[in-house]
């Protein structure tokens, strides 16, 4: 077969006889044949891409000229981003967590602030909603858009609105651009953004400068990849506030910060509307306002232009803004004027160096932009030379100028409460973005202080009485420190109305020392002794009289015995009764006795002879003030305490043939010593080793020997020169005793004594001293292993006070344990009655104020007395009010408070009635004259505090005594709604020339009658 043969054969199929592919592409296919279309020659991309390109700058031109879909992009999102205040706490709100104007204003700080203010009994009334779209843009990081304080500060109102106190930061500001002097802002602008009020573009965004921002890119990218290049920055003013406003420490940490700060920017340039004249302008004048120029060592952070040229340069701002308002010919002073505010603009880039280290430098940039701004015509020439002749002086110890209060004592007072609240100190606090509410009553405190302050003065003095008996003498009046405090019981609380004293120092008298007021400590042993009859009703006044003979009562025990007798004699009797029964007791006023307390034998005294030889009862006792009654009365309490109830020390010590004496012993020494040891721990915790010392000393009387023997326990490595020092500074008054104090030293030395011994000649409780050494030797040790690791010190210290060999010994050294155990128990009653400090002296001499008290917890003690018994915490501050007008607004007020019910309110009642009498028939009725009129119910309790360190020698024989200081006090109540204190002081060596009593606080609130009645009477108190 040929060649050509074959191929034939190899031909396409065909169906009906035609080819099968040709049938099947034309067959059912009437449309002409696809043609592929021919490509465009390469040589027409270039011209496209360029068109193409031309079109896009053109846009980019325009919309930089006329700025049309940014502005209308921009402030369509503003719009979005709103907020409202709503009552309650926000469901929706995102604090700012940087930023050093959020920092200043207390903004970041609001989050922990409502947890703390609402564990003090504050809760949030009102405050600030984010719409979803505001809580969505900020949980971006981007700041929301409002119009921000360029200064803000603490506001104090009284009760009615009165403003008590403002301050202001950054102090000096320019109200409006107009008021600024224009070579101010061409200097500003001239350095920092000169087309940024160019009036042509009524759209333009200020936030964006194109040509500087693209240097500032191009500058980075060249650094990026090792050129060298200058950096070049590329905010606008408008993205420097939103820098040293909001992002972390005043700077911009990345890219994403910097993108942070141009869509925040560009968001508040566009919030109002799209035109932005009025905002470019209002950037301007924040950022001359707000601009952070360093910090004074005198003046403090400098913020703004205006507190620049005062706390860098001494100037006058206001001065300065006017010399540059001046016209030709021109001064040295408009010179020197111009130059610290170009020096000023030039220092912000490094405010740090420039204003602390780099005055040269400073002075060099200045001048040489002097000098570019007259050679474009920004300046006159004359002046340009003149402001370049002049030298930059800086005068960096001008203070800050104090901020506006009308009452010196009153601001403080709510000052350092604010202070404490939000646990800021005052610099920091009169920085904040706050508004706060004290209950103080302005016209009622400024009279009050006024008159108060017109004491001091001869003429105030006469015209008050003061110069009498018992009173002052003239040329005494000077000297006289008076203080006093009004409250007012509502249902949310004792609200002080009055706070103040006639000093002009800041330390609160009332509030916030320590004085012995003598005799109103007995209005706390008579609570005390009224409580507990109200005890021993509960316990057996249902008891019938035949059960009631069966119970065993300690020998020692009166006030259980007198209970007993007394419901025997009156089955089920009220408790109003038997309280007045109990006030009826009978107890002698006779001063030859002594009392085994405190560790030795002590006599007390009364104030007038003609007492020694009365047996008042006890009501009468309150009503003269008569001391030995109380002593007795205290006696009594204390043993109540011991021998009372089923832990009765007085069965522990009788019971010697217990077999099971050892098993209890230990059982009691464990459950007894840990209640003890965390007694101590709460007196000592959080304070350092001299501070313990030092409470420790204070807590008793001290003899070298005692206070030896604790001090070489607390500190055994300690030298004879330090047991030297610290018997000059508390025993000695710095006279040098340094063979005494060596006998000491080799006397007590560690190993001389136990535990118990060294308790005993130190008349402490042994395991106050062990927890003292302990925590001397491991500081940072917590109350459970100071428990645990005091195991076997417990059972020592009780095993060796009830298993002394000498009867005598033994019967002493429990004595003193016991008394000072049943004095934490008085002193936890006393608490619980608002005592302010965290012990009492064991001994009886509390009884008439040797343990101090203060003026504003005697008055809590009034106000549970007049509110039947019931607790209401003191209130000075009821409402605050954070960040106004801003996106955290955040408004707090007091809410209803939780009631104690501390004193039966029978007892109240008792005790209303016997501090009515005091004032009706005993030490207070000079003061029913100046009152008569207003037909209110007055009571009160007076006392007089002689404060001496008395010496004496071995014998026990009085040496010589100085006066410490002398006070006089008046806790009072008003009617059933007021109530209050009012003390007179002389401190230090002064007191030794005066000899005033409690009459003249009484004499002093007579002469305050005018003042206080018309509020009293017509119930003008704030609500």
């Amino acid at each position: 077969m040929s060649a050509p043969e074959s191929k034939q054969q190899r031909t396409e199929p065909t169906l009906h006889g035609k080819p099968l592919l040709q049938r099947m592409k034309f067959d059912n296919v009437r449309e002409t044949p696809y043609v592929a279309p021919e490509k465009p020659p390469v040589r027409y991309l270039p011209w496209l891409l360029l068109i193409f390109l031309l079109l896009l700058a053109l846009a980019v031109y325009q919309e930089n000229r006329n700025h049309f879909y940014q502005s209308t992009l921009w402030h369509s999102l503003a719009s979005q981003l709103n907020y409202q205040v709503q009552p309650g706490a926000a469901t929706q709100i995102n604090f700012p967590a940087a930023g050093p104007f959020d920092q200043r204003f207390g903004y970041t700080q609001l989050p922990r602030w409502s947890e703390k203010l609402q564990q003090a009994g504050f809760q949030i009334t009102q405050q600030s909603q984010f719409s979803d779209q505001l809580a969505r843009f900020t949980s971006y990081g981007f700041y929301p858009p409002y119009q921000e304080k360029n200064s803000a500060g603490l506001v104090i109102n009284g009760c009615q609105q009165e403003q008590f106190y403002r301050s202001q930061a950054p102090a000096m500001q320019f109200t409006n651009l107009a008021n600024v002097a224009p070579l101010i802002v061409q200097s500003l602008l001239f350095v920092e953004d000169r087309t940024l009020l160019t009036p042509d573009h009524l759209r333009a965004n200020p936030v964006i400068n194109l040509p500087r921002l693209g240097a500032a890119v191009w500058s980075q990218l060249q650094r990026a990849v090792g050129l060298p290049a200058a950096a070049a920055g590329g905010s606008t003013l408008a993205t420097q506030l939103e820098k040293y406003r909001h992002s972390s420490q005043g700077l911009t940490s990345d890219v994403t910060d910097k993108f942070r700060q141009l869509v925040s920017a560009s968001i508040r340039a566009y919030q109002a509307g799209v035109d932005t004249s009025a905002s470019r302008q209002k950037t301007v004048l924040d950022y001359i306002n707000t601009v952070p120029l360093a910090a004074t060592a005198t003046y403090g952070e400098v913020n703004g232009m205006g507190e620049g040229l005062y706390a860098w340069f001494g100037s006058n701002p206001a001065k300065v803004n006017q010399l540059l308002k001046q016209a030709a010919p021109y001064t040295d002073a408009q010179g020197q004027a111009l130059k610290q505010v170009m020096a000023l603009i030039i220092a912000q880039r490094r405010p740090s160096y420039y204003l602390l280290q780099g005055h040269a430098d400073l002075e060099q940039l200045s001048n040489s932009h002097l000098s570019l701004m007259q050679q474009q015509g920004v300046l006159p020439t004359e002046l340009a030379h003149k402001a370049i002749q002049q030298k930059l002086i800086f005068n960096g110890k001008v203070a800050a100028a104090t901020a506006q209060g009308e009452d010196f004592k009153a601001t403080t007072m709510v000052r350092n409460r604010l202070s404490q609240l939000l646990e800021l100190n005052l610099y920091q606090l009169d920085r904040l973005d706050l508004t706060s509410q004290t209950t103080l009553h302005h016209q009622l405190q400024n009279e009050i202080s006024k008159h108060l302050r017109q004491l001091n003065t001869y003429d105030g003095a006469e015209n008050a009485g003061l110069f009498a008996d018992r009173l002052l003498k003239p040329g005494q009046q000077s000297k006289v420190r008076y203080s006093f405090t009004l409250y007012q019981s509502t249902d949310s609380g004792n609200k002080v109305r009055v706070q103040t004293d006639n000093t002009d120092q800041p330390f609160d008298m009332n509030d916030s020392s320590k004085l012995e007021l003598g005799s109103t400590a007995k209005l706390r042993v008579l609570t005390t002794y009224l409580e507990i009859v109200a005890e021993l009703h509960r316990l057996y006044a249902e008891e019938n009289t035949e059960t009631l003979q069966f119970v065993n009562i300690a020998p020692q025990d009166n006030l259980t015995s007198w209970a007993i007798s007394y419901l025997t004699e009156q089955p089920r009797a009220e408790l109003s009764s038997m309280l007045q029964a109990a006030l009826e007791r009978r107890y002698s006023a006779n001063p030859n006795e002594s009392f085994y307390t405190g560790g030795g034998l002590h006599t007390f005294g009364n104030f007038k002879k003609e007492e020694n030889t009365l047996t008042p009862s006890i009501l009468e006792a309150l009503q003269q003030s008569v001391n030995l009654p109380f002593v007795r009365l205290l006696q009594d309490i204390v043993n109540y305490s011991i021998y009372h109830g089923e832990n009765s020390s007085y069965k522990l010590l009788a019971d010697d043939d217990n077999p099971r004496r050892d098993q209890y012993l230990r059982r009691f020494a464990d459950r007894e010593g840990s209640t003890f040891l965390r007694r101590f721990w709460q007196k000592y915790q959080g304070k350092t080793a001299e501070q313990r010392l030092q409470l420790y000393i204070s807590s008793s009387r001290q003899t070298s020997e005692r206070l030896a023997v604790a001090f070489l326990y607390i500190n055994p490595k300690a030298t004879p020169a330090q047991l030297n020092s610290l018997l000059q500074e508390h025993i000695n008054n710095g006279v040098a005793r340094e063979s005494e104090t060596l006998k000491l030293y080799d006397k007590y030395q560690p190993n001389a004594f136990s535990l118990p011994d060294r308790a005993y000649l130190s008349r402490s409780h042994p395991l106050e001293l062990w927890l003292l050494a302990y925590l001397q030797q491991k500081p940072e040790a917590s109350l459970q292993a100071a428990i645990a690791d005091s195991s076997d010190v417990r059972q020592e210290v009780y095993k060796w006070l009830f298993k002394t060999r000498f009867r005598s010994a033994r019967d002493n050294r429990i004595r003193n344990m016991l008394e000072i155990e049943a004095f934490w128990d008085l002193h936890q009653r006393w608490q619980q009655l608002g005592y302010p400090f965290d012990y009492l002296v064991p001994s009886l001499a509390t009884a008439l104020g040797s343990s101090g008290d203060r003026p504003a917890a005697l008055a809590e003690l009034v106000g549970i007395i007049i509110n039947n018994g019931k607790r209401l915490p003191s209130v000075r501050i009821d409402k605050l009010n954070f960040a106004s007008n801003t996106p955290y607004q955040t408004y707090f007020e007091r809410s209803q408070p939780q009631v104690q019910q501390v004193l039966e309110p029978e007892v109240a009642a008792a005790l209303r009635n016997a501090l009515q009498q005091v004032v009706s028939l005993g030490t207070g009725r000079r003061l029913n004259q100046a009152y008569a009129s207003s037909n209110l119910i007055i009571g009160g309790k007076t006392g007089t505090g002689d404060n001496r360190l008395v010496q004496l020698n071995a014998k026990g024989q009085h040496v010589s005594s100085k006066a410490l200081n002398r006070t006089a006090t008046f806790t009072f109540y008003l009617g059933l709604q007021h109530f209050g204190v009012l003390t007179a002081y002389v401190p230090d060596s002064d007191a030794e020339q005066f000899s005033f009593t409690s009459a003249l606080p009484l004499q002093v609130m007579n002469s305050m009658a005018p003042l206080l009645q018309p509020y009293l009477d017509s119930n003008s108190m704030c609500n």
